[in-house]
């Protein structure tokens, strides 16, 4: 694989691959829970105060994720 790529000219570096594939789950997580947060507030806006803060530590933990994948590569590779 390594040849063909050579032979075609492709430069680069697969920890930028293995980062873009690492973004889709944090991207898609951050969706549900902001999607779900939302939907939780229409129906119950009086706990409006304990859904976002569940809604933001989520989101922290996530983006958590997001950003090991960002360094893994860097850390991991040869």
């Amino acid at each position: 694989m390594s040849l063909l790529a050579a032979a075609a000219g492709v430069t680069g570096s697969l920890g930028s691959i293995g980062y873009g594939l690492a973004a889709i789950g944090p991207g898609i997580g951050v969706g549900i829970i902001f999607g779900q947060g939302v939907q939780a507030i229409a129906r119950q806006p009086e706990a409006y105060s304990t859904i976002r803060a569940n809604m933001l530590l989520g989101f922290a933990l996530t983006e958590a994720l997001a950003l090991i994948g960002f360094v893994a590569p860097f850390v991991f590779g040869t």
